[in-house]
């Protein structure tokens, strides 16, 4: 079965007047702007919009693959035993990526590049957001509409992109790699006078309070677009090395990155009904808060490492946990026992944060990358330091965080101190499926065993999502059948 539930949230308004353009489909824009739209309008919009699809039902999806989560009733059922379908996402395509983030990301940048560029702030920062939200779309489908997408009239049928095209670029097609889209908006940012203190524009036009990210920090801006070249460099890693160790070795050289707890790029919601996470709203007040618990697995992992963050990710409402592994089909005990998400993920009243960069991925990336590529850094002291970062977020008293990173320094062979790497932030990121996913399908690591009741293709585990249908129904340049769901990516070699 698949549920939708409305998704009304703060920035809605914004998305419903500028994010709908049936004429053009759902991944294309009239090229003219609207005039009485100002960029601090559309800038939380952008990021609200990318937060959304980085939190919400995408992110349930990538949480159940990665067995993090146990899926017991609804589409999350379907997904614990690998049966997903191009239904099931339309609204995360259409509504929260394409005719959100991305939509809203295009008209600011024109809007910051208008009036002589005297509002550069807006289309630096709307070149960052649209790279990550162009990264979140390739790496969940593959080939999408990317160059011709956002276009209006001049292409109402874009072509799909292939994957590789998107990340490496490719000239005689006219494509900009991602991160040269992403370099870009860091010049645009580059070249603003900011003040020391607050890192806000002293000259042109700048985000102030409208930036619910960063309070229109432009350092900060800097640090996330550098850390962004970061994530997309050590997605493709496996397939490009030499290439990912060329940007995480500009990136190094520049010095600019997200380095400290303080600076990680996150999304706060509001407490208030209609602005929560999406993530609070579906597990704690919705009709469909039954549809998940805690898997089994997950718990027996960190109770084998004796890892402190567990009643700090999850609650245990019982005498113990209550959890059940993937792909069980059983009867159910009563769901107030149930262990799930805890406030950590959320907030206590849905507030967020959703994690989207962060300073413990940051120095996962490095380590991982130190230990497989050559790059500069000792990789015990960069994994001890993405421990340390994840857990003082997660408030674990530093005698706490020393004990553990002892008990679990790296250890034997490349291979399993990868694992122990890459083990490391697949606990952190608990709450983001999504990167946690990428991570999964790129490295083979944690290696998750197939779940109970294996269904889907051949009982193989998804490791891409299916277009959705709209587009399909929609977009001859669509393959139709298109790929299924255990057909790799171009980036995917484990």
């Amino acid at each position: 079965m698949i549920r939708h539930f409305k998704k009304t949230y703060i920035l809605i308004p914004a998305l419903l007047a500028l994010g709908s353009c049936q004429k053009f489909l759902d991944v294309n824009v009239t090229p003219n702007n609207p005039t009485s739209v100002t960029p601090a309008v559309l800038l939380s919009t952008v990021e609200g919009a990318a937060a959304f699809a980085n939190a919400n039902e995408l992110n349930r999806f990538a949480s159940v693959a990665v067995q993090h989560l146990y899926g017991a009733n609804g589409t999350p059922a379907g997904t614990d035993i690998y049966v997903t379908t191009g239904a099931e996402f339309n609204n995360q395509w259409q509504g929260e990526l394409y005719n959100g983030a991305l939509i809203n990301a295009q008209l600011m940048i024109g809007l910051g590049d208008a009036n002589n560029g005297t509002a550069k702030a807006y289309s630096g920062i709307g070149k960052i957001m649209k790279g990550y939200a162009f990264a979140m779309a390739t790496d969940l489908w593959g080939d999408i509409p990317y160059s011709q997408a956002l276009q209006g009239e001049a292409f109402p049928q874009p072509r799909l992109d292939k994957q590789e095209d998107i990340y490496k670029g490719n000239q005689a097609q006219g494509i900009q790699s991602l991160f040269d889209l992403v370099r870009e908006g860091l010049r645009d940012l580059d070249g603003l006078t900011v003040n020391a203190t607050t890192g806000r524009v002293t000259t042109g036009v700048g985000p102030t309070t409208d930036d619910i990210i960063y309070g229109g920090n432009i350092i900060r801006w800097r640090q996330a677009g550098n850390t962004l070249l970061l994530k997309l460099a050590n997605t493709i890693s496996r397939k490009e090395p030499e290439l990912a160790r060329t940007v995480i070795n500009e990136v190094l050289t520049r010095n600019v990155f997200i380095k400290t707890n303080a600076d990680d790029f996150n999304f706060a919601f509001g407490s208030a009904v209609n602005s929560q996470d999406p993530r609070f709203f579906y597990t704690r007040t919705s009709l469909f808060r039954d549809d998940l618990a805690m898997s089994t697995r997950y718990l027996t992992l960190l109770q084998s490492l004796n890892d402190p963050r567990l009643p700090v990710f999850f609650t245990r409402p019982a005498a113990n946990y209550v959890t059940f592994d993937n792909g069980f089909r059983g009867t159910l005990p009563n769901s107030t026992t149930w262990s799930r998400w805890n406030d950590y993920i959320f907030g206590s009243q849905g507030q967020g944060s959703v994690r989207m960069l962060t300073n413990f991925q940051r120095a996962f990336i490095l380590a991982e990358s130190a230990l497989i590529l050559g790059t500069p850094g000792d990789p015990q002291a960069l994994y001890a330091e993405g421990i340390r970062a994840s857990m003082t977020l997660a408030g674990i008293p530093t005698a706490q965080i020393d004990t553990y990173i002892t008990a679990n320094a790296l250890r034997g062979t490349t291979q399993e101190r990868l694992a122990q790497i890459m083990t490391q932030k697949y606990i952190a990121f608990t709450g983001n499926g999504l990167e946690i996913w990428n991570d999964v399908r790129r490295t083979n690591l944690p290696r998750l065993e197939r779940s109970q009741n294996a269904a889907g293709i051949d009982g193989s585990p998804q490791v891409r999502l299916q277009y959705v249908t709209t587009e399909l129904t929609r977009n001859p340049n669509f393959p139709n059948p298109g790929p299924l769901t255990n057909s790799r990516l171009w980036w995917d070699v484990d």
